[in-house]
């Protein structure tokens, strides 16, 4: 019996005249984010994006300079939906849950890959530019608002400089990913949140 093709190795088909720049751009992420999360960087090339997508490198191009930039925006389009903080009563919870589906997120494909560019990104300039522009910029911003939200709230003390908590969180959790001395568990992520919140000096 046969089985349907995936996204990755059916192209996409064009239609008849110019599509307009947003609707080809949407597409292309789709088809990246795609590669990214069940293939990594490993096979990402322009030439395959542009036949899967049904573009030309041309266009690729002149909206991505490099190949990891084109994988980081694909992938943030493909997890942020994913990675998006709940905003619910309890922060605390909202960041435990945060963390967690970070975690599961970055030991797919794609989430190695990340770790991968945020390697090559030490030595390679216009990555690291790329990787703040299209990737952790708009996380950290993410998370900051969250916290603000929370300290607005009185969950958190007013005098709490909320950036470096989120240095605190995602910091300890990128540390365990690229330095792999410890594994990133469920107990690690939900100890994060619980030694952050009710603190470790003696009561």
């Amino acid at each position: 019996m046969s089985t349907p093709q995936d996204a990755s190795t059916t192209p996409r088909p064009r239609g008849r005249g110019r599509r307009p720049a947003d609707e080809v751009r949407a597409d292309v992420l789709a088809t990246v984010g795609q590669l990214m999360l069940t293939e990594g960087i490993a096979e990402l090339t322009f030439e395959r994006v542009a036949r899967l997508a049904g573009v030309s490198k041309t266009t690729l191009y002149k909206w991505w300079p490099s190949r990891g930039a084109l994988a980081l925006d694909g992938y943030f389009h493909a997890v942020e939906n994913t990675l998006a903080f709940d905003d619910t009563v309890d922060v605390r919870e909202d960041l435990r849950h945060q963390l967690h589906s970070f975690a599961d997120v970055m030991t797919t494909p794609g989430g190695r890959a990340l770790l991968q560019l945020i390697g090559e990104s030490q030595t390679d300039h216009d990555l690291a530019s790329a990787y703040r522009a299209l990737y952790s910029s708009g996380r950290r911003e993410l998370a900051y608002q969250r916290l603000r939200h929370a300290q607005r709230d009185g969950q958190i003390r007013d005098e709490v400089d909320v950036r470096v908590l989120v240095d605190q969180l995602w910091g300890a959790v990128y540390h365990r990913l690229l330095i792999r001395d410890e594994p990133v568990t469920p107990a690690f992520l939900d100890a994060l949140v619980d030694n952050l919140f009710d603190g470790i000096a003696p009561r």
